[in-house]
């Protein structure tokens, strides 16, 4: 346990990509970030931004990697986010799954409009 707050804790990864990466956690149970009521993102957000500040420092990191999977790819049905100390040169290439592009813009402009109307904007 590296933090014990009120609102969220923290704990050591036991399989770490680096020593030092940490799981922030919400104190009540959350399945993923859907869930998480809208009162409850700041507070475990504040958690989670002083835990990547105590892990770059503790872990003489340039910098972290945040990251939340959710839902898909979730080996554990709590929401988690994870803090990952960066350096540059220690081998973890952007994300960590292939990336690609879109056909063309037309392609890229359909999708963003479909977010747009889910998001009622």
């Amino acid at each position: 346990m590296v933090l014990d707050g009120p609102e969220a804790f923290a704990f050591l990864d036991v399989r770490p990509l680096f020593p030092g990466h940490v799981l922030v956690v919400p104190r009540l149970h959350r399945a993923t970030l859907l869930d998480l009521p809208d009162a409850d993102v700041g507070p475990l957000f504040i958690a989670v931004r002083r835990v990547a500040a105590a892990v770059t420092a503790a872990a003489g990191a340039e910098g972290t990697f945040v990251a939340a999977n959710n839902a898909v790819s979730q080996s554990v049905p709590h929401l988690h986010i994870h803090v990952v100390p960066r350096t540059k040169g220690d081998g973890l290439r952007g994300f960590f799954w292939p990336r690609g592009r879109y056909a063309t813009d037309a392609d890229m402009a359909e999708v963003a409009a479909g977010i747009r109307a889910c998001l009622g904007t």
